[in-house]
């Protein structure tokens, strides 16, 4: 199911790892998006974004994403901000993040930056 909106991408994003969908989860990104996995890293493109998120998967992460905040850039761009806690395993991490999300031609919105630890400073 595609995104109809900017914060409908956070929410299938959630919902696609927390099903453990790692086809999914790359398909709500544009092909040439940016996500940053951790701090100082860079994963550009499908395949290094699959690679990225594969170890969550295959952890059984689960996470809770919750956007706070949406801003518009016309009707094309918007950016948004949210909050998020996973689990996997015993271990709990949290972030906020910030991502930038992009409507296509057919009118669904995707990843075109991903930075889940942007606010965390």
């Amino acid at each position: 199911m595609p995104a109809r909106s900017p914060e409908e991408v956070d929410a299938l994003f959630e919902k696609a790892l927390n099903a453990g969908n790692l086809e999914g989860l790359v398909a709500l990104y544009e092909p040439d998006a940016t996500l940053i996995p951790q701090p100082g890293q860079e994963a550009k493109g499908g395949d290094a974004i699959r690679q990225a998120l594969a170890p969550l998967v295959e952890g059984k992460a689960q996470i809770d994403l919750k956007v706070e905040r949406t801003v518009r850039s016309g009707e094309e761009l918007a950016a948004t901000y949210g909050v998020w806690t996973m689990k996997a395993g015993d271990q709990e991490i949290s972030g906020k993040t910030i991502e930038v999300v992009r409507r296509q031609p057919d009118g669904t919105w995707l990843f075109v930056i991903d930075d889940p630890f942007a606010r965390n400073s």
